[in-house]
């Protein structure tokens, strides 16, 4: 069975054991999370499909870790005006893998 869940404006697909990399959450390590936003659940030849979310689904996910993504560079330069910035920028991400799929 697997569920396409709506998290922080952004779609996932989750089964159960997949580990998903969601927009940081402040969590600890090993807490339960359980989302509702639910957009459509599907497996075994049925499909449910929300208007806009599936009415008692969810999904139950636990916190992995949280980590922070590869460092992207943006460099800024004005012609002429002697003016040049370099700005560096890491995304934190919080791992969380799914337990349950209840739809």
């Amino acid at each position: 069975m697997y569920a396409l869940v709506e998290i922080k404006g952004r779609q996932f697909r989750a089964e159960k054991g997949a580990v998903l990399q969601i927009d940081r959450v402040d969590a600890e390590n090993g807490t339960a999370l359980e989302f509702d936003t639910v957009l459509l659940v599907g497996g075994n030849g049925d499909v449910k499909v929300g208007a806009p979310y599936v009415k008692g689904a969810k999904v139950k996910t636990v916190v992995d870790s949280q980590i922070r993504d590869a460092k992207v560079l943006s460099y800024k330069v004005k012609r002429r005006k002697s003016f040049h910035k370099l700005i560096g920028h890491r995304q934190p991400y919080t791992l969380v893998r799914v337990e349950d799929v209840i739809g």
